[in-house]
Order: structure tokens, then sequence, then C-alpha cells
């Protein structure tokens, strides 16, 4: 389903002034990290050391938890961005490559010789953590894509490398919910978007289905914090990244932030009763 969110200017505007007192005070607030609360400038620091945790047992613990779903999800976010040639992509907390390799292999199906014949890195991927980066760097030499791609470590929040409008199109899979604050995200997506240009977000999100949620409540925190025990050796962070899930805004909660923030266009399909959600809006 397909939902386009309109935004009452009156409630736009009470939210921004809202958003506005806050970020002003967010260095003595804190910060939701899964269910617990830290201080504000420590969230980051705990999220790296569970992808650090993470990095190397990442993408088979993906295949685990989703029952390979995750590989679906990814495959339809390709097909809303719709690549083309000539497109500038930056895919942030992009670290293993799963949606830089889906978007390249993409391009290279439309025209393999055009694009053997590019000269210019197609894709920029962006992600806080250099474990995570490193095992998408290998991947990409195995998947013969290293000329294609430029790897940076850096934070979403604050993209200090990249200029203003300068990309076509921005993604975040899966990354955007461990970022202390969402809303600056945004704005740097909205920052470094060309006019016209796309954000993408693909993003656990909230099921209003009784039935499934019971299931999808009782497998999310009985079930995937022993499997990360098991083959990754690792509760804990299985344990965060289920309740991170839970803390993140519903659809159109996370849609009015996208609004707020200067894109227009703005909608939103679910994927799995909404276990899932891919997120758009327009740069104009």
């Amino acid at each position: 389903m397909l939902k386009i969110c309109k935004i009452n200017l009156r409630t736009f505007t009470n939210r921004h002034i809202s958003r506005l007192i806050h970020n002003e005070t967010n260095k003595n607030q804190e910060a939701d990290f899964g269910f617990r609360k830290v201080k504000y400038e420590e969230k980051q620091t705990k999220v790296n050391e569970v992808f650090d945790s993470v990095a190397e047992k990442y993408d088979l613990m993906n295949d685990a938890m989703s029952f390979g779903l995750h590989r679906l999800w990814k495959n339809q976010f390709i097909q809303e961005i719709d690549p083309n040639p000539g497109m500038r992509l930056i895919d942030v907390a992009g670290g293993t490559g799963d949606i830089t390799f889906r978007y390249l292999s993409y391009l290279k199906n439309l025209d393999s010789t055009k694009f053997e014949e590019s000269q210019l890195p197609l894709v920029t991927v962006c992600d806080i953590n250099d474990n995570m980066l490193s095992v998408g760097k290998n991947r990409s030499v195995k998947m013969k894509f290293k000329e294609q791609i430029v790897w940076k470590v850096g934070n979403a929040e604050k993209l200090v490398e990249e200029n203003d409008n300068t990309y076509d199109v921005y993604t975040i899979a899966f990354g955007i919910r461990n970022c202390t604050n969402i809303e600056n995200v945004v704005k740097e997506a909205y920052r470094v978007l060309k006019p016209g240009g796309r954000f993408m977000c693909l993003e656990f999100s909230k099921t209003n289905n009784p039935v499934f949620k019971r299931i999808y409540d009782f497998y999310s925190f009985q079930m995937i914090p022993v499997m990360g025990y098991m083959i990754a050796n690792d509760w804990n962070s299985y344990q965060y990244l289920v309740e991170s899930i839970r803390m993140f805004p519903s659809q159109d909660e996370f849609a009015s932030l996208i609004s707020d923030c200067g894109f227009r266009l703005v909608s939103y399909k679910n994927l799995s009763n909404g276990a899932v959600a891919i997120h758009s809006g327009f740069k104009f």
C-alpha cells in the first residue's frame, strides 16, 4: 500500500518550533538506546560498539532473523528507486554494501557495456562504523564493483565531506533508527540532494495487524536474541536491535518528520504487514 501524506500547516509550524527548542537542549537530555535511556552524547558510542560486534556476522544474521525476507525487501527497495544511468547515489549507513551492490547490479543489467565504460564512481557509501565498511569493501572486490564505489567513514547526522546539491538519490536502509537524532539525518539528506533528488528509506516499522503483531513480537523478543547468541555469540547486541525497532516512529510519524524537513510528495509503502516500510520524499 502506498500512502501519500498531507501535512497541516499549523501542525507543521507547532512541531517545527518544538523541534527547534528540542535541538537546543539535546546536550542535557537522554536518548533511547533500545528500551534504555542513555546520555545523549553517549548513544553513538554504544551503537558503534553494537556494530563493531556484529559486523562480521551481520549479513548471515540478517538471513537468519528474517528467513531471507530482507533480500526481497531490499530488492523491492531498488525497484522503487528505479536506477538509471547518470544517477548519483549516496548510500548512508550502507556499511556492508547490500543496497549498493543491488543498485549497481541493476545498472549493469540495464546496459553492461555502458556500465563497464563508466569512468567515475557511481555510488558513495557512507557509514560511521569502519568495521562494517571493511566488510563491504571486501565484498566489492569479490563482486567486481570496486571501481564504481567510494567508501567513506562518516556520521549520517553531519555529512561533513559532502557538498550541497550533489546527489540524485539518497538511500538509508535499516540504519536510521540507530542514529541519535533522526531529524538531523533527514535534514542532511535534504542538503546533499540535488533539486529534484529523492530521499529513500527502508526501515522496520509498525504493524497494525493484531494477530501478526503478537507473532512478530514473540519471535522478535524470544527468538532473535537467542539466534544472535548461537550464530554470533552476541545476545545483547541483537536484543538492542529488536528494541530499537520498537522505539522507531510509526509510518505516519516518520512521514511527518520527512515533510517537516522540507521534502515534498512524501509517501510510504508497507511491506510484510507493515513490519517494514519504504519511505520516499522529493526535494523541490
